[in-house]
């Protein structure tokens, strides 16, 4: 019942055009972060540590345009998961790099996208499932009541979903046996165990050792992907970009992709995202800078 109710309040977003929902986004970001200042004190705790924007100025309108842009993301997540597919299609306007995605498909040894938590990060598996099959990597929600209504918005086109636990995890190795596409966010914050500290903009930062642990054992493409929302909701952009050889064979290593990721369009990633936080019952504060020792759920054999 909650999720019929949710749904038919959502509905009207797939009826709106792209512009007027980064136009209402935008104003949800501004009254959110007015009624939420300890959220937008992250933004701003993080856009100075990550010494992106080198004078206060630059950093007063990063800020700014951060929360718009945050506002921007949640709305057309919603509209997304409502939307057709030959729509949502239509709303990539141009890629870059996807011949350097053509050419790891071809390979056949599988391809692990890296989409962080920056632009529109739901827009990039739906155009490749689009082309080809694609595993995304996700964690399900503590309301488990929205879980369908993911499932669905999410599993669009050629696109199968993998929950953050062991059996997610052999569905990605199994799609990548196949020479399939896995995707995954790299910079999502790991339960205990399934993480190392590793500097993030300078600051130590739990981060998952997964996406390097895939890599390494499969010797699939790595590529580097988001999706950048173009201004007055015209559209997005499809970043590809193939790293590498072990580029990130280390947690270390893949926080610095993702970077450099991040460095091509700062204001929009979720800097309000509390990166150098721990999930509860991860490991203490005091531990930063060591590796757990904790079984991590990518060290199982998944044949």
């Amino acid at each position: 019942m909650i999720l019929r109710m949710l749904s038919l309040l959502l509905k009207p977003l797939s009826l709106m055009s792209l512009p007027a929902i980064h136009r209402l986004g935008a104003l949800l970001g501004r009254l959110m972060f007015l009624f939420m200042p300890q959220s937008k004190q992250l933004i701003v705790e993080n856009l100075r540590q990550s010494h992106l924007f080198k004078d206060e100025l630059s950093l007063k309108q990063a800020v700014k345009s951060n929360i718009e842009e945050s506002g921007k993301s949640i709305l057309e997540t919603f509209a997304i998961w409502q939307k057709s597919e030959q729509e949502l299609v239509g709303l990539i306007k141009q890629t870059q790099g996807w011949n350097d995605v053509e050419a790891a498909v071809q390979a056949g040894k599988g391809v692990i996208f890296l989409t962080p938590h920056l632009g529109c990060f739901e827009i990039a598996s739906i155009y490749y499932g689009s082309q080809y099959p694609v595993t995304v990597l996700f964690r399900a929600p503590k309301m488990k009541w929205i879980l369908p209504l993911i499932e669905k918005g999410r599993t669009r086109t050629d696109v199968t979903l993998a929950e953050a636990n062991t059996s997610g995890v052999r569905k990605l190795m199994q799609a990548l046996k196949k020479g399939e596409a896995v995707g995954i966010l790299p910079d999502q914050i790991p339960s205990a165990g399934e993480g190392e500290w590793a500097p993030f903009f300078g600051k130590p930062a739990y981060t998952m050792t997964l996406a390097s642990k895939l890599a390494n054992k499969t010797g699939a493409a790595v590529i580097a992907v988001f999706g950048e929302r173009l201004p007055k909701g015209e559209g997005f952009i499809v970043h590809c970009k193939r790293l590498e050889d072990g580029a990130i064979a280390t947690p270390a290593l893949l926080n610095k992709a993702i970077e450099k990721q991040i460095e091509q369009q700062p204001t929009q990633y979720l800097w309000n995202y509390p990166r150098y936080k721990l999930r509860r019952h991860a490991l203490n504060n005091d531990t930063a800078g060591q590796e757990s020792n904790s079984p991590d759920i990518s060290n199982h054999d998944y044949k």
